[in-house]
């Protein structure tokens, strides 16, 4: 297929695929799949048959796609079913572009999964993912802070960690004007009080930090049961786990058959459900507005005003 002029030009993605596959693999097909803000993401298909997915950042120094391919080594080492890297680079004067080129994983997203599934076999999806995040949850560490980052900051108190995490989020937002008054003062009283709110006793687990129905692929085994083959665009933390349980909720990503399965190993406490999970709710929309600015005023301002009750 022939690309667009503002497209990555077909000598680039040639070159990368011969450095993946050999001189000798054509590049035949090039798609367009759903990427980040900055990112193109492809799906490349070599006359031979092999697949690949690209994610590149033309004319752009991305260190993230290094921090990416490491995530990605970290949890196929906790046992996740993610992706191989093939490749990863980052961008230089003689080679302006930033990739990463990974395994092309066959399944839906977890959205399309709901509507292609009966009711018991979405419920096998879910038990499946419950069964993963307990998995992964069970990854402790001493310290709470963010694996494969360089020089990455260490705490021992998480609170202390997530403010780190969010406070230049914060600090961004209420400067803008699509945030309401009361909505501003609300969150700053939830942020002041982070020591007290999300306090816990619990230890550093890893966690992947994005799973949403996006990130999620799924799809039938050879038996027809339906299974998670791939956890996608890690963001992974040493963290707190319910943090990750209350994004899973906030998104719809998971339903009361994943809660079940997953408190068999890790039940979800009295303080999760009256306070924590609703401070926890705040933060991702507020990186949401930050990103992707008025549409998510709305839902933030409704979470926002639920954790108001418990300050």
């Amino acid at each position: 297929m022939a690309l667009r002029e503002t497209d990555i030009s077909w000598q680039v993605l040639r070159r990368i695929v011969h450095d993946w596959a050999g001189t000798a693999a054509e590049l035949a097909e090039v798609r367009s799949l759903v990427g980040g803000c900055v990112n193109t993401t492809l799906s490349l298909q070599t006359r031979e048959g092999l697949k690949a997915v690209l994610k590149i950042a033309p004319h752009r120094v991305n260190p993230l796609f290094m921090r990416e391919a490491m995530q990605l080594q970290l949890l196929g080492e906790a046992g996740m079913p993610v992706p191989r890297v093939y490749a990863w680079k980052i961008a230089t004067l003689d080679d302006p572009h930033s990739y990463l080129l990974m395994e092309h994983v066959d399944g839906v997203d977890l959205g399309q999964a709901r509507k292609q599934c009966t009711a018991e076999q979405f419920d096998d999806v879910q038990r499946h993912l419950a069964d993963l995040l307990v998995k992964l949850h069970g990854h402790t560490g001493e310290q709470y802070f963010r694996p494969a980052s360089e020089n990455a900051v260490r705490f021992d108190s998480w609170p202390a960690f997530y403010r780190h995490v969010y406070d230049p989020i914060w600090q961004d937002v209420a400067k803008s004007p699509l945030l309401p008054a009361k909505t501003r003062k609300q969150i700053a009283r939830i942020h002041d009080r982070l020591e007290k709110l999300v306090a816990h006793e619990d230890r550093p687990r890893l966690v992947h930090w994005d799973v949403w129905a996006t990130n999620v692929l799924a799809g039938p085994d050879e038996n027809g049961k339906w299974r998670i083959r791939a956890l996608l665009d890690p963001n992974c933390k040493y963290a707190h786990a319910e943090a990750e349980i209350a994004y899973l909720e906030l998104f719809h990503t998971i339903t009361p058959t994943f809660l079940k399965e997953y408190q068999q190993t890790y039940r979800l406490s009295n303080e999760y459900h009256k306070v924590r999970k609703l401070v926890y709710q705040v933060y991702p929309l507020l990186n949401h507005v930050h990103i992707f600015g008025g549409a998510y005023v709305a839902p933030l301002t409704a979470a926002a005003e639920r954790a108001a009750g418990v300050v």
